[in-house]
């Protein structure tokens, strides 16, 4: 089970971002939807590593977040709550959240399978840093990638030549993004299947 805690970033001098960060992460295919667990944080459960890929990803272009994955096992029937979690994925997700705190770029993740968790951890660092370094227009143009969207069917939606989506596509380093985030759900799945 993947377990994803998130914590505001300077969320006593910022507005609460919790409930719009829930509803931007709501479709990603959860276990447990997010659910605010203590004032500035949320917290989702899953056992798709694509959903938890997708939820870090998604809050670190916001830009307004520090990500923890924790891997592990939980206390099964989980309750309706997520916040009323237990077990080590809980645990791990907590001890993640609070190293990120202090990361570059704050997204770490923690599991029993050590290595495996510090490889996704990499891998996730490095989209991370791609995705929150993204303008609007280069957010725009990969969202419409990633739903399938050919180049030139992006263009027309934006309203720009095809030339300019791809100059877009190309500054918001798209052309690496599909196989990184790959990479990234078929790590977490394997430190997923150690802790099983």
């Amino acid at each position: 089970m993947i377990v994803l805690t998130a914590d505001q970033q300077g969320s006593r001098s910022d507005t609460d971002r919790v409930d719009d960060a829930r509803a931007a992460l709501a479709s990603f295919g959860w276990t447990r939807p997010p659910d605010r667990t203590a004032g500035d944080e949320l917290q989702a459960v899953t056992t798709n590593p694509e959903a938890a890929v997708d939820g870090a990803l998604a809050l670190l272009a916001d830009g307004h977040w520090s990500v923890g994955l924790g891997v592990g096992t939980v206390e099964e029937p989980l309750p309706a709550e997520t916040r009323a979690g237990r077990g080590r994925a809980f645990e791990a997700a907590r001890e993640a959240v609070e190293a990120a705190k202090n990361a570059a770029v704050p997204v770490r993740v923690r599991g029993s399978d050590a290595a495996g968790a510090g490889r996704a951890e990499a891998i996730l660092s490095v989209l991370g840093l791609i995705v929150g370094r993204r303008s609007k227009e280069g957010t725009e143009v990969a969202a419409l990638l990633r739903s399938g969207q050919t180049i030139t069917e992006a263009a027309k939606v934006l309203g720009v030549s095809r030339q300019a989506a791809s100059q877009r596509a190309s500054a918001a380093g798209w052309a690496v993004e599909p196989a990184g985030r790959a990479l990234a759900v078929e790590l977490l799945a394997a430190v997923d299947g150690a802790s099983s």
